[in-house]
């Protein structure tokens, strides 16, 4: 195994940094959303990083990073069955509405370890 990590430029994708607020107590039932959600993204190929952040600072938030291929993809990722399922249910414990920061990727950095660690929940 090498020790450089993989290396890409990103041109074209559309990314997204989203910030979502949870009741008071209520992170719990928005990650189980979130993780049924996610455990289907093998039906979204254009998605193609998606990663959940739980904020060290406060117990109600919860950030999601996601990287389209394109355009088409983020619209494809929009129109899915797991999205629908994603918009139904995460309100119930959603204290505001989703905050989104759009993004052009340029590049990524990702050391060969990070993704060969037993990642299993």
């Amino acid at each position: 195994m090498s020790d450089q990590p993989t290396q890409a430029l990103l041109p074209g994708r559309q990314g997204m940094l989203v910030r979502l607020q949870a009741e008071t107590g209520q992170r719990p039932g928005l990650l189980d959303v979130v993780h049924r959600y996610t455990d289907g993204l093998g039906a979204e190929p254009g998605t193609e990083i998606f990663i959940v952040h739980v904020d060290p600072d406060d117990e109600d938030i919860v950030w999601l990073y996601e990287v389209f291929r394109d355009d088409q993809a983020l619209v494809d990722h929009r129109s899915t069955s797991g999205f629908a399922m994603l918009m139904e249910e995460l309100p119930e414990y959603l204290a505001s509405p989703p905050g989104v920061l759009r993004m052009d990727p340029m590049r990524m950095s990702v050391q060969q370890g990070a993704l060969e660690e037993d990642l299993s929940l």
